[in-house]
């Protein structure tokens, strides 16, 4: 029985004063695997990221109970959100230096990152002369420098060209097979169900489907006719 990377169970919450963003919400996603997380705007789909990413912390959950099982990486929709240094490099070492790791510990982090994300020879090109699907790399290798083991990706290819959507799930995908990575990836493309092991669709807060992807998909076509 594969272990859980992620696990949700009967997860609500709400604003102050507000109707529920998310009602029960439950599911579990096993490690190693690429999970879509689907829904209409205003399902709570971005809620339900902060939350198990803990970036939202106030207010609590009304009820239910969250688990993310390894060390956790984000990857903003907008890569230039969360790249900060002049070059690729220096990019990617940024958030090593709390760790007591030497110059050469760090260095080899970095190329090794970069390294998994197909990117080694642009160690030292300036972070504004890059693509957005580099940038989005770049962000997906700072979070391997740290060790990551579950990458949580929050629609990271709704500001990019077809080409390089195609490459970043292909990346994501690849890191998921080869490392052990376990991902779960907010998108409204259908499309790209095809590189998923599982999927969920959330509407008006709560999980409607959840399963394989191509399950996932045939549900959402004859709800939607998608």
């Amino acid at each position: 029985m594969s272990k859980v990377a992620i696990r949700v169970e009967h997860l609500t919450f709400a604003w102050p004063g507000r109707p529920p963003v998310l009602k029960e919400c439950s599911f579990s996603i096993p490690t190693g695997e690429l999970w879509m997380l689907l829904g209409p705007n205003g399902s709570g789909k971005s809620t339900l990221l902060q939350l198990l990413s803990g970036a939202l912390t106030y207010p609590k959950p009304l009820s239910g109970h969250l688990e993310i099982n390894g060390r956790l990486g984000y990857v903003f929709q907008n890569p230039d959100h969360q790249l900060f240094m002049p070059t690729v490099g220096a990019d990617v070492a940024f958030g090593l230096g709390a760790e007591p790791l030497t110059l050469v510990e760090i260095r080899q982090r970095v190329e090794t990152a970069l390294g998994q994300v197909g990117l080694s020879h642009m160690i030292r090109r300036p972070i504004h002369g890059l693509s957005g699907g580099q940038k989005q790399r770049v962000a997906v290798a700072g979070a391997l420098a740290r060790r990551a083991q579950v990458l949580l990706l929050d629609e990271p290819t709704a500001l990019l060209d077809p080409d390089s959507q195609a490459d970043l799930v292909q990346c994501i995908r690849q890191l998921v097979d080869q490392e052990g990575i376990t991902a779960l990836w907010v998108t409204h493309r259908l499309a790209e169900l095809e590189w998923a092991d599982g999927a969920i669709f959330l509407s008006e807060g709560q999980v409607r489907q959840q399963g394989s992807a191509q399950m996932v998909r045939q549900q959402i076509g004859q709800l939607f006719g998608a």
